[in-house]
């Protein structure tokens, strides 16, 4: 371990490493409020609090260019944070009134941000104006979880709490959706992350998405055409029945043969798995939460691994050695 933050008083919901930065992390909480923090150079320490709004903050963006955090809360709102003043430039309340859940920036342009809500709304916002793109409104079957998009941020996908994953074709012009397959990993089952990857490797030369599920399982799916559509390839078992849990692909493949991923789970470990190994694909097992993991992140060099849990607790993990040994 490198450090631990405990300054959340309720649970962490997402956790994540600015864009090709190893030394700032944020955090997002159910207690209202965003951290951020500077890990290295020691002492580790919180810059600052994110705070105005009204109930949990559900999940958060940073920009390309890192001066600017998208947040999104239970509060119905979504905020734009400037990064170095630490305030609030901007409020987006979701029009239905709905719950919102999840965020995401377009990666090619940040002047649009795409949220999900509780009503299945997946909807494209305008940054410069604070409305929603024409054409820009999507639908899925349950509260809309989980979203990401493909590296050229034409392709997004959705996941829901009724199982599904939708895939919609984003015009980068206008940010108009327009509804591509809609795949179903286990029914009535919720999806609560979904990450994508296109990796250039032996082991793994497919365009992949990772997918948590609430069925014990973390899946890895293949991406088989260009409206989206996935093939499932690998699954990995973890606990995973009723909490918010979250993965990602390791982004360095620089020391070790294989390609890895990383996932929370509600036995309080986080698990690396292998995804070329057919057999013992878990490669190794972090111990040290006292509650359900729920996001894991790694920063650009994979020198620092963030993960948070149910009670609020972060902790940075060091890689040691020339192996990478967390």
């Amino acid at each position: 371990m490198h450090h631990i933050f405990d300054q959340h008083a309720a649970a962490v919901t997402s956790v994540r490493f600015a864009n090709d930065d190893k030394s700032r992390v944020a955090c997002s909480s159910t207690d209202g409020t965003l951290s951020i923090c500077q890990v290295i150079p020691p002492p580790a320490t919180v810059i600052c609090m994110l705070r105005g709004h009204g109930s949990g903050v559900t999940d958060f963006s940073w920009s390309s260019s890192n001066d600017i955090i998208l947040s999104v809360s239970l509060d119905g709102t979504a905020r734009l944070w400037d990064v170095a003043a630490g305030n609030c430039i901007r409020v987006i309340e979701d029009g239905s009134g709905a719950e919102l859940l999840c965020c995401l920036f377009q990666p090619l342009n940040n002047n649009m941000f795409v949220t999900g809500s509780n009503k299945g709304h997946v909807q494209v916002m305008n940054v410069s104006t604070g409305q929603c793109c024409k054409g820009g409104t999507g639908k899925a079957a349950g509260r809309v979880l989980t979203m990401t998009f493909d590296s050229n941020g034409r392709i997004l996908w959705s996941g829901d709490d009724k199982g599904f994953i939708f895939s919609f074709l984003f015009d980068l012009a206008t940010g108009k959706l327009v509804k591509g397959r809609r795949i179903t990993v286990c029914e009535n089952r919720t999806v609560t992350c979904i990450s994508a990857r296109s990796w250039i490797n032996r082991e793994a030369r497919d365009p992949s998405l990772l997918v948590n599920c609430a069925v014990n399982y973390l899946f890895l799916f293949s991406i088989v055409s260009e409206d989206g559509g996935l093939q499932l390839k690998r699954k990995f078992p973890i606990k995973h029945r009723t909490a918010h849990v979250k993965s990602t692909f390791c982004p360095l493949m620089s020391f070790r043969q294989g390609a890895c991923v990383i996932s929370g789970s509600e036995d309080m470990c986080v698990y690396f798995f292998d995804i070329a190994k057919e057999t013992k694909s878990c490669v190794n097992k972090l111990l040290g939460h006292s509650a359900p993991v729920l996001d894991v992140c790694f920063n650009y060099d994979e020198s620092l691994l963030a993960s948070c849990d149910a009670h609020g607790m972060v902790i940075i993990w060091k890689r040691e050695g020339k192996q990478g040994i967390l």
